[in-house]
């Protein structure tokens, strides 16, 4: 099977690849079929050379990830959702709408708990201030 995969080369700690169509038994920086393009991850400068990229892919090559990626940015691949993604998406929103309704709920009883407390804080009030005003005497 023919993969499309990145080949590194360059000095330590500055790394570039080649985009390159190899065998899929082959090692990561062994001799490739065709070298199929550029990129440098430092300055996010890429060259692809679309003409043999669409032979390539026509014939049944397979992108690894990171090569699907640079290729949906090139405009080459239409970006595909995986069926994993759109269920744990999903899975997601649902803990979330969960998660927030529990939160308005118990927002709404701690408001009405507070509510509750201050009518009593007031009815105390009000109770304490009769018990202190003096009584006036009438002569």
């Amino acid at each position: 099977m023919i993969k499309l995969r990145l080949k590194r080369f360059g000095k330590k700690r500055e790394a570039s690849f080649r985009l390159v169509a190899c065998n899929s038994t082959s090692r990561r920086d062994g001799r490739p079929l065709q070298e199929l393009g550029f990129y440098n991850p430092r300055t996010k400068e890429t060259r692809l050379d679309t003409e043999a990229l669409r032979f390539r892919l026509s014939q049944g090559a397979q992108p690894t990830d990171a090569v699907r990626s640079l290729l949906v940015k090139g405009g080459l691949l239409e970006k595909t959702i995986r069926p994993a993604e759109v269920v744990g998406k999903a899975k997601q929103e649902a803990a979330r709408k969960a998660s927030s309704s529990n939160a308005k709920n118990k927002g709404i009883d701690d408001k009405a708990e507070e509510v509750v407390k201050n009518s009593e804080v007031e009815k105390d009030q009000v109770a304490s201030t009769d018990a202190i005003q003096p009584e006036t005497k009438e002569a």
